[in-house]
Order: C-alpha cells, then sequence, then structure tokens
C-alpha cells in the first residue's frame, strides 16, 4: 500500500481558477497537482498516491465530462469532483451517474470544496484498503494446490466432508486434511470467513 500523502490533482485551462484552488489546497496542508489541459495531466508522471482530481467541466478539446470516461477507460479510479462557471442540472446528473462524488457551480463557497475532497480522499482511501485486501486473498488463493481448490470451491458451498469426498472420488479422512490447509493457507477461522473469501474473490462456486 502506498504511504504517500494524499495528492489533490487539479484540472482546470484558466490558470487564475488553478492557481486560486492550489493557493486554497495548501493552505490547509493538502498537497496539490495542477494541469491546464486533460493531456497534461495524461503525460505528466503522477505519484501512485491516494487522492482526488479537481476537474472542470468545460475544457478545449476533450470536455471534463468526456474526460471522466477517458479515465475509467484507462483504470484511474481517483474520485471527481466537478467544477464549473456553466453548470446546469442535466450536466450534473450526467456528472454524478458517471460517479462524480460532487458539482460545484462557481463561484463556489471554500468550504464546499474542502469538504468534497476530504470526502474524495477518504473514499480513495477505502478503495485502495479493499483492492488490497483483494490482492492479499487473491496471493493466497494461488498458493493453494489444484486439489485444495477444488475442496474450497465445494466447502464453501456448505457441503459436508462425506459429500465432498464422494464428489473428488477422495477419503474422508483426505478430504480433512486438504480442508484444513486450506483453512491455514487462507487463514480463514470457520467455513463462513471461507465463503466470504471466496466472495471476495468473485469465485462462483457450484452450489449443492
Amino acid at each position: 500500500m502506498s504511504v504517500e500523502q494524499p495528492v489533490i490533482f487539479v484540472v482546470d485551462d484558466d490558470a487564475s481558477a488553478r492557481e486560486g484552488i492550489e493557493d486554497l489546497l495548501q493552505s490547509v496542508g493538502l498537497r496539490v497537482m495542477t494541469f491546464g489541459s486533460p493531456q497534461e495531466f495524461l503525460d505528466r508522471v503522477r505519484p501512485d498516491a491516494h487522492g482526488c482530481i479537481v476537474l472542470d467541466v468545460r475544457l478545449p478539446g476533450t470536455s471534463g465530462l468526456e474526460f471522466q470516461k477517458v479515465l475509467a477507460d484507462a483504470g484511474i479510479r481517483l474520485p471527481v469532483i466537478f467544477i464549473t462557471g456553466h453548470g446546469d442540472i442535466p450536466m450534473s446528473v450526467t456528472a454524478m451517474k458517471s460517479g462524480a462524488i460532487e458539482f460545484l457551480t462557481k463561484p463556489f463557497r471554500e468550504q464546499a470544496l474542502l469538504d468534497a475532497i476530504n470526502a474524495g480522499i477518504e473514499k480513495d482511501r477505502l478503495r485502495r484498503e479493499g483492492s488490497n485486501r483483494v490482492l492479499e486473498l487473491q496471493q493466497r488463493f494461488e498458493r493453494l494446490t489444484p486439489r485444495e481448490r477444488e475442496v474450497f470451491a465445494l466447502v464453501v458451498t456448505g457441503r459436508p466432508n462425506k459429500q465432498v469426498a464422494a464428489e473428488l472420488g477422495l477419503s474422508e479422512m483426505t478430504v480433512k486434511v486438504h480442508r484444513s490447509q486450506v483453512t491455514k493457507k487462507m487463514r480463514a477461522t470457520s467455513v463462513v470467513e471461507l465463503a466470504r473469501i471466496a466472495d471476495r474473490l468473485g469465485l462462483s462456486p457450484e452450489k449443492p
């Protein structure tokens, strides 16, 4: 997990607006990077830190709403806060449906922007923690042997050892040994926890 300080990425073609937001955020101790266009954001090296994007809706070339789709397609999942001097209800609805966490119309209150940014930072932090947790579980799952994965898939559906043994053509004692190894390697304490892990990994075991 990244231990870097959160970064707020500001994308606005208006230099004075960028500077104003940068000054505000730096005044409360936030780290800021500013960009004059979506392409500049994509071209520049950015730290792998949690944070969010403050994005102007009306930009030359690619609009903010179009850029929101570009970010999603590129796998850049930073929360987006839209700012605009020409906002309307349909535009804000489109932005929010596409995943934006806030839509602020200029001139907006400084505190409203700070509140939205703090919410964005927290949302991204939680997302990253969840992603890291899934990655850790995936690595544990990959350490299971092919047979242990078969036992895992059947155990989490609630099948008793005797039924698992019959379906896999194994002795019940062998299934117990594999089940113990699966539980140990996945660092689980119960079948219920194993089932939750299977769900987190997106596994869809066959139901009995």
